[in-house]
């Protein structure tokens, strides 16, 4: 494991992953931190990844050499589904040798590489392997996204759970601001529990709040 390689993650599908992705690679790079991020499975594409578009387009810098080699999109399959199931719907296997590959030489190129997920932390990648045991497996450091929007609270208290039940090193929790909240009191009351939460609980995880941008 890349000790500069770091898998974000969420509590469900369109909670703003690949949003904070582009957004905190943005802010590394502002830091000094030249950084990259990866879409290891992209689902419901054909040729490029959108979500690998969004953050080019949230880090200002157009697409990247690493970008029209493959490097940062090493597998993509055509329907917007699951990996388990888009993997069976193109008729191939996904094949993790050529994204933990592309994952390393990014990785000898920038001080840091976000490598993002497909959905949430339990989407099957295939009918035997879910999401956060590859992390698990890999021994990743997770950068996890969650949000104020009604329901999150249970969603992330459940992730938690999930998390440290692995034994995965919880890196950062980003509470992603956007969209805006239709309802601003859970918003900030979501807030204000999970930083208590890891306060006392995880200590050494980092909180950042997704601005609308």
């Amino acid at each position: 494991m890349k000790e500069n390689v770091y898998f974000v993650s969420g509590i469900d599908t369109n909670i703003g992953k690949s949003y904070a992705t582009g957004y905190l690679a943005r802010e590394w790079n502002k830091n000094g931190i030249r950084t990259i991020t990866q879409k290891f499975i992209q689902t419901g594409n054909a040729e490029l990844s959108e979500d690998i578009e969004l953050h080019r387009k949230l880090m200002e810098t157009g697409l990247l050499p690493e970008d029209k080699e493959g490097l940062t999109m090493p597998e993509i399959f055509t329907y917007p589904c699951s990996p388990h199931l888009a993997a069976e719907i193109d008729k191939r296997a996904i094949d993790f040798n050529k994204i933990e590959r592309a994952t390393e030489a990014l990785s000898e190129k920038y001080d840091a590489v976000l490598l993002e997920g497909a959905g949430g932390l339990m989407v099957p990648l295939t009918r035997d392997l879910l999401t956060i045991d590859y992390i698990a497996q890999k021994n990743y450091p997770l950068i996890f996204v969650t949000s104020g929007r009604l329901g999150s609270i249970n969603h992330t208290l459940l992730s938690l759970e999930a998390i440290r039940k692995r034994g995965i090193r919880l890196h950062t929790l980003m509470y992603n601001l956007y969209p805006v909240s239709d309802d601003e009191l859970i918003r900030r009351d979501t807030e204000d529990y999970i930083r208590t939460l890891l306060a006392k609980e995880y200590p050494d995880t980092e909180f950042v709040s997704v601005p609308c941008l």
